[in-house]
């Protein structure tokens, strides 16, 4: 069994609040897994890389990306009726690189067109193509006309919902995606528009639990927000507006948030001129709640995951993750908090903790290699930094 043995660093390893100076972790070549870690006296190994004196953390995970869209604006967007299945794959693949260059060694993807990223996390699963993992959710569900209509199951009962769910989950979905409100990127509708409901919701999410897999919600309004905690669901994307009863239910469901505050910020602070005016309003209107909602989250020790909603205008594959870190910390989370939500937290909430998110022995050795402390300047992470995914450079 060949081995490689990775030292000087300081390392976060995703348990600790630290990092810990002279660290070192050997690498199974073979498995891509780490078969031990310590501080000072490394054992011997086959290879040696020595990391510099550097910062190594997990690699990202991103909670909430949707692969099959196409951010250059030279092909077809997300739910576009000229897209193919060729044409999305295509954007996909592209994406993932992009992805995995930056740091991101996992996602979860929470809608993309023809169940595209069920067929590539099976691929990636059996070692035919490098790219992030990811937890995959195919098509989401959503009310007839309703927000992401265009792509998803369109169900109106909770039988439908059923259905839906089981066909989704017969497809290979890992997570089953509902839109429990309206939202910023389609017109005819607003953040606080309560689409589907707490009994179709609840359907949907028994059959993802009893599945032993995942339901995650689109919400943003407060009601909404409230149909999805009480209908189960392991996390809810935005959450724009939270009220002190919202907050409650979240700890008391132990239920994740997913904030992606670059997805507003790409709107209303990148999209003049870009976007439709009604996109504009909207995402100026929600950015202060949004903010002051999540920090009041992240206060109150809510469990918060990372995810960007990559795909949405102005919020592209690559440096978003590391951005998405900092305007996490500008809302008041601490970059501890921060940190955890990139990698343990998102290992959790995607299920994938026994094997990701940390970095000790039996587990997968994805890490990012940094110039600088995030704990101290949460910047750090968007800056230049190496990629290793189980083991292997990234290049």
């Amino acid at each position: 069994m060949s081995k490689t043995l990775y030292h000087h660093f300081a390392l976060f390893d995703g348990i600790t609040d630290r990092f810990e100076p002279n660290a070192y972790f050997v690498v199974d070549d073979e498995t891509g897994k780490i078969v031990e870690t310590g501080t000072n006296a490394p054992s011997k190994a086959d290879r040696t890389v020595d990391l510099g004196n550097k910062f190594v953390m997990p690699g990202l995970i991103n909670a909430h990306t949707h692969i099959t869209s196409d951010v250059s604006g030279k092909l077809e967007p997300l739910g576009s009726p000229k897209l193919t299945p060729i044409l999305a794959t295509k954007i996909a693949l592209d994406n993932l690189q992009d992805l995995l260059k930056h740091g991101v060694t996992y996602i979860r993807d929470v809608g993309a067109d023809f169940d595209v990223d069920i067929e590539l996390s099976k691929l990636e699963k059996g070692g035919h193509i490098l790219s992030p993992g990811i937890c995959a959710s195919g098509r989401p569900l959503a009310m007839t006309g309703g927000h992401f209509c265009t792509i998803g199951y369109e169900v109106d009962s909770p039988d439908e919902a059923r259905k839906a769910a089981r066909s989704a989950l017969k497809n290979g979905a890992d997570n089953i995606k509902l839109m429990a409100t309206g939202g910023v990127s389609f017109g005819g509708e607003s953040p606080d528009d309560v689409q589907l409901t707490e009994e179709e919701m609840r359907a949907a999410v028994l059959e993802a639990h009893h599945k032993g897999r995942t339901a995650n919600a689109h919400a943003q309004g407060t009601e909404g927000i409230k149909n999805a905690l009480r209908a189960g669901v392991d996390s809810v994307e935005h959450a724009f507006y939270l009220d002190d009863e919202a907050i409650q239910m979240f700890l008391e469901k132990d239920t994740f948030i997913v904030p992606t505050l670059i997805a507003v910020y790409g709107i209303s602070d990148r999209g003049e001129g870009q976007v439709p005016d009604f996109m504009l309003d909207v995402a100026r209107e929600v950015k202060k709640a949004h903010i002051e909602s999540i920090s009041k989250a992240a206060k109150a020790g809510v469990k918060l995951a990372m995810g960007t909603d990559a795909g949405t205008p102005n919020n592209d594959f690559r440096n978003d993750s590391g951005f998405e870190l900092q305007l996490m910390v500008e809302a008041g989370c601490t970059p501890l908090q921060t940190l955890q939500a990139a990698t343990v937290n998102g290992a959790r909430l995607l299920k994938i903790d026994n094997e990701f998110g940390t970095l000790e022995a039996g587990k997968f050795a994805d890490f990012i290699v940094l110039d600088g402390n995030p704990l101290d300047d949460i910047k750090s992470v968007q800056e230049e930094k190496r990629v290793f995914k189980k083991g292997k450079e990234i290049l």
